[in-house]
């Protein structure tokens, strides 16, 4: 059976998303987007019961391995010390995600230049600056004009509130006369939006039924579903066929049975994460492209970056709430964003205050890291932990190194026996550096308000969830996969525009800059269609 659209996307996440918005705007176009996962009922999330905290270990786990869904495939991450997180569903990671939603600096474009090290991107920060206002006007992203840190922001909705425990950390760096600002988030605070605004429960992380999260399902896809874009869940693309010209004709995918179907395009766009893209390109095998398409020079999965993450955590006197709000947004600092010449590390990192755990997360690590009993004396002592703890992550920049790679696993396939994925990473020494310093500068920051730090690690293993670098952009087709449009250098109807084109992964979470480029990328296509195909 075959089908044909004009725009063909695979990937319904925060990139993919974006796209089918950006390229529906033009209604003549049939636009199909490709998900092998389905479309979640936010009645259905965990957030609507009170054992909410379980799921997250189970079918609402960030680590594919362990939810076992069955649009998921499998990821060997044994040889990396940091496990590899995504979700395979409508609306993709966003489901899950924290909804952190800072921007890439002005520098992180120009680390070569700046810095001497890696390269500068094919494009600057000014030619995006119109597509991140239009995204975050989309998202409806939370936060306060006026960071020294961003100047560039011009509007943005209220910020999430600080809280309790927000509020003493912001007084810590007060004391240190270090930059700190309420996060930037992508939940409505705004109580006259169409959207539901959001209440504080904190259980973002395993799906909003609220509908305050910015996820893409509740923002972009339904302006892009109202301007005729078609979505095949359940559709499972295996490989982008190419014609004889050599030019991209179309997909073909398996459907919820596991029939197989064909569905031709003019242009094709991948979106599918920094792990999934360079799977299906490695699996898209031909005469033209024997070892995968586009991987002509062998880039395809290489320079995976991750955001090594380190954590400290700090215990206070008081009860301070801290488990009430958004897990992920609180307040971020970066006074340790660039390079310094007083550190033995270039680049740096995002100091990112995260609320108190919930009360199981509560229980269980607290039993562990041996701050609880079980016994006659435990829910004292539980009470002197849960809303009585802060959390500071590392978000520390990783710099893109060849060994650092995705690539096909033919030993472990999924549901219907394509390949899954096997990834090799490891940490640098600059970035080992970058870790250590920023759990210094943590349990500094601590000691500011009396807080005792309990715990303090690196790198924190389940957090592999900005996925980028496996498909990088760049001018010279020898060195790079897409230019600074994520079209394909040897397949000019090719594009490709989530985080696998980053160049450089900056020390911020990456889902703003995703989507900006994707936008800029769609404007591009917009206004050349007509030399595109």
């Amino acid at each position: 059976m075959s089908d044909a659209a004009d725009i063909i996307i695979i990937g319904s996440g925060a990139s993919g998303a974006a796209a089918a918005w950006s390229l529906s705007r033009d209604k003549s176009l049939r636009i199909i987007c490709f998900e092998q996962g389905s479309i979640a009922d936010s009645s259905d999330y965990p957030t609507k019961s009170t054992d909410w905290e379980l799921a997250r270990s189970g079918n609402f786990s960030f680590d594919p391995n362990i939810r076992k869904n069955s649009a998921d495939y499998p990821i060997d991450d044994s040889k990396s010390p940091i496990s590899i997180a995504n979700f395979n569903g409508f609306g993709g990671s966003t489901i899950l995600y924290s909804a952190h939603f800072p921007r890439f600096h002005l520098s992180d474009f120009r680390v070569k230049t700046l810095d001497n090290i890696a390269d500068d991107w094919p494009l600057s920060y000014s030619e995006l600056d119109p597509f991140f206002n239009e995204n975050e006007k989309i998202m409806g992203v939370a936060g306060l004009v006026g960071d020294t840190a961003y100047p560039e922001y011009n509007s943005l909705l209220p910020p999430i509130p600080l809280g309790d425990m927000g509020k003493e950390m912001a007084k810590a760096f007060n004391k240190k006369n270090w930059h700190w600002w309420p996060s930037y988030a992508a939940i409505n605070t705004d109580k006259r939006k169409s959207r539901a605004s959001c209440i504080n429960i904190g259980p973002c992380n395993v799906g909003c039924s609220q509908g305050a999260k910015g996820s893409v399902d509740v923002t972009y896809w339904p302006l892009a579903r109202l301007n005729g874009v078609e979505v095949y869940t359940e559709s499972r693309v295996y490989e982008i066929t190419l014609d004889s010209k050599g030019l991209a004709d179309g997909v073909l995918y398996m459907d919820a049975d596991g029939v197989e179907h064909k569905c031709k395009a003019n242009i094709v766009i991948v979106a599918c994460s920094g792990i999934g893209t360079p799977r299906l390109l490695l699996n898209s095998k031909s005469l033209a492209f024997p070892d995968g398409l586009l991987n002509d020079n062998g880039l395809i999965g290489k320079n995976l970056m991750l955001h090594p993450l380190a954590y400290v955590e700090g215990v206070f006197e008081q009860d301070l709430k801290s488990s009430l709000g958004p897990h992920g947004c609180c307040i971020l600092s970066q006074e340790f964003y660039e390079t310094r010449d007083d550190h033995d590390f270039v680049r740096g990192y995002t100091m990112q205050i995260l609320r108190g755990a919930p009360p199981i997360e509560t229980a269980i690590s607290g039993y562990f890291m041996r701050q609880l009993s079980i016994g006659k004396k435990h829910h004292e002592m539980f009470d002197k932990l849960f809303n009585h703890t802060a959390g500071i992550a590392i978000i520390a920049e990783d710099l893109p190194e060849l060994h650092n790679q995705v690539e096909l696993d033919y030993d472990n396939k999924d549901l219907f026996g394509m390949p899954g994925v096997k990834v090799h990473y490891k940490l640098s020494d600059n970035t080992k550096k970058i870790l250590k310093h920023g759990i210094k500068m943590s349990k500094e920051i601590f000691s500011e308000v009396d807080a005792k730090v309990t715990s303090s690690f690196a790198p924190v293993k389940n957090t592999g969830w900005h996925l980028m670098g496996t498909a990088r952009m760049g001018t010279d087709p020898q060195a790079s996969v897409v230019n600074k449009y994520g079209q394909a250098h040897q397949v000019k109807n090719l594009f490709i525009v989530d985080s696998s084109v980053f160049v450089t992964s900056g020390a911020a979470n990456p889902v703003a800059t995703a989507q900006a480029i994707t936008l800029f990328a769609c404007n591009y296509i917009r206004d050349n269609i007509a030399n595109i195909i």
